[in-house]
């Protein structure tokens, strides 16, 4: 029988592979457990964001967690409960950084307008209303003085004009919703409260730092956003629903007004103001027209006698005729037709004997459609283009909220409930005492 033997030298190197076997089990056990709690957060913040909003991503095609839960009450505690609820129990979260949908001016919702009409639409209809829009402000700013012109010298010279004019003088006076609306235009009354709206209101808010869309602010990017705008809301000639708390959307935009009423009246004047200039370029320029204004001044001065009137009265005219021109625009507009943007003699609607018809009973001239013009929708967006991007984009998100809360019945929607990314601090227990601490991020793209 044969004695075996095992030296000091073997016998620690046996001890010492032991102890790494055991070292390197318990190790792989630690980094399971690290990737078990790792899996455990994931599955969670990940069931988390599956809860989206359903309306606001059907309506808006906007992804966003309703942080209330259907309470009105924003708490990051509800947040916490349910990624627990969902697998992150027994790890002890913090949220570190989270991005709400109002946070910087709508930066999260506008950024996901932007991707989604980018996969959706081109740009290249809507990219042709720029250059008008880069002229608009000067040509505005001109018919807004013609205005103040006409307001000071037709009360000081009523009497020397034909009687027929008081129709279109008193209809001035009286507001230009009565002069510019068609006769079965059907006004809306109805009316916010501006102090409920999320762009006024005080707001939840976001903190941290998160990845942001570079460019928004750029021509190709506003005009997307502006066609979002244009499709899901609705405006004057083209309501989107009658359950929504305003009609006139694309006009709130706008104005922020607190009714219907008044943000078509603002639209109403500026439309006008620059259709008033434009207009009174083109009878500059239309010798036949001039000779018809001519000829008219002429006879009206000698019939009150005073043929040192002449050009006095042929100025008159010819911004009257200017306005009265901008009426017929605005009259085909809000009918829904389209409105020429430069005049000709093919487009030019309203005869010079007309002019004194307009705002009295014989009044019934509506305008005409004409085949090169725009839309209302379309001189709209042009105005759109010039609002401030973060103004606009609260003023959407307005109407994002009234309208689920009136139109989808979801009393409970806030905007800036809305979480769009989520940074969470992680600690967990893993083994004997040992803890394990890691970031974990998740955002809607």
């Amino acid at each position: 029988m044969k004695k075996g033997e095992i030296t000091a030298f073997l016998s620690l190197i046996f001890v010492l592979l032991v102890s790494f076997i055991l070292a390197m089990t318990e190790s792989a056990s630690i980094q399971t457990a690290k990737n078990g709690k790792r899996l455990d957060v994931d599955r969670a913040v990940f069931s988390f964001f599956g809860e989206y909003q359903k309306e606001l991503l059907e309506e808006y095609e906007v992804f966003s967690v309703e942080g209330t839960y259907e309470t009105g009450h924003f708490a990051e505690t509800l947040l916490l409960d349910r990624m627990a609820y969902y697998g992150s129990m027994g790890i002890r979260q913090e949220i570190t950084e989270i991005q709400l949908l109002t946070d910087r001016g709508g930066a999260a919702f506008r950024e996901q307008v932007l991707e989604y009409m980018e996969q959706r639409t081109g740009i290249a209809i809507a990219r042709d209303l720029t250059g008008l829009a880069e002229t608009w402000e000067e040509r505005e700013m001109q018919g807004e003085d013609m205005s103040r012109q006409l307001d000071q010298i037709l009360p000081e010279n009523r009497e020397i004009l034909p009687e027929e004019s008081n129709g279109i003088i008193q209809a001035r006076e009286s507001g230009i919703l009565s002069l510019v609306l068609p006769r079965a235009f059907p006004l809306s009354g109805k009316t916010i409260r501006r102090e409920e709206q999320v762009s006024i209101r005080s707001r939840q808010t976001g903190r941290g730092s998160f990845p942001v869309r570079s460019g928004q602010g750029k021509v190709e990017e506003r005009l997307l956003f502006g066609s979002y705008i244009a499709d899901k809301l609705g405006c004057a000639v083209e309501q989107k629903s009658e359950n929504r708390n305003l009609d006139y959307e694309l006009e709130y935009l706008l104005y922020g007004k607190e009714s219907d009423k008044k943000n078509l009246e603002e639209v109403v004047n500026r439309l006008l103001f620059f259709r008033f200039a434009m207009n009174y370029m083109y009878l500059l320029t239309d010798a036949q027209k001039q000779g018809e204004v001519q000829t008219m001044s002429a006879a009206i001065s000698l019939v009150v006698l005073q043929p040192e009137l002449e050009e006095l009265i042929r100025q008159i005219l010819l911004i009257l005729w200017a306005f009265g021109e901008s009426v017929m625009d605005l009259r085909s507009l809000l009918s829904g037709k389209r409105s020429a943007v430069v005049k000709n003699a093919e487009n030019w609607q309203l005869p010079l004997g007309g002019l004194f018809r307009l705002g009295t009973a014989e009044d019934t001239q509506e305008g005409m459609d004409a085949a090169d013009g725009l839309t209302y929708s379309q001189y709209l967006q042009i105005l759109l283009l010039l609002k401030k991007d973060s103004e606009l984009t609260m003023r959407t998100l307005d109407r994002v909220e009234q309208n689920l809360i009136y139109e989808k019945g979801l009393s409970f929607f806030r905007a800036d409930a809305c979480v769009t990314k989520i940074k969470l601090w992680n600690t967990a227990d893993i083994w004997n005492g040992t803890t394990y601490s890691f970031p974990a991020y998740y955002g809607y793209s």
